[in-house]
C-alpha cells in the first residue's frame, strides 16, 4: 500500500468516527423536543482533497453540522439513525481490517524467512 492510500484511509476513519459520534448524539437526543440532528458529510471533501494531494488530505478535518430547521434532514428518525450507525460501523470495520492486513503483510515482509 502506498503512503497516499494509507493517509486517505486514516482520514476516512476520522470522518467515520465523527459520523459515529454525531449519530450517537442524535440517538441519545431522539426524545428531546426541538432537537435538530447533527450530520457529518465528509466523503465529497475527502475526494476533492485526495485530488489535491496528501497535504490537502491531512489538513481535512471532518466536522459535524446541525441540520437546518425546516429541511428534511432536520427530522430525526430513530430508524434512519440506527441504519446510519450500522452502516458507519461496517465501513469503519472494513477499513480497519484492510489496514490490519496491510500491517500483517508488512510484518511478514520485514521478518523474511525467519
Amino acid at each position: 500500500m502506498d503512503p497516499s492510500t494509507a493517509i486517505l484511509m486514516v482520514k476516512a476513519l476520522d470522518g467515520l468516527n465523527a459520523r459515529s459520534v454525531a449519530t450517537a448524539e442524535n440517538i441519545a437526543n431522539a426524545s428531546s423536543k426541538n432537537y435538530r440532528p447533527m450530520r457529518v458529510s465528509f466523503e465529497t471533501a475527502l475526494k476533492e482533497a485526495a485530488a489535491q494531494g496528501d497535504t490537502a488530505v491531512q489538513a481535512l478535518v471532518p466536522s459535524a453540522e446541525q441540520a437546518v430547521a425546516g429541511t428534511p434532514e432536520a427530522e430525526l428518525r430513530l430508524d434512519l439513525e440506527m441504519s446510519t450507525a450500522s452502516g458507519t460501523a461496517q465501513r469503519y470495520g472494513a477499513l480497519v481490517t484492510l489496514l490490519n492486513r496491510q500491517l500483517q503483510l508488512d510484518s511478514i515482509a520485514l521478518q523474511g524467512d525467519k
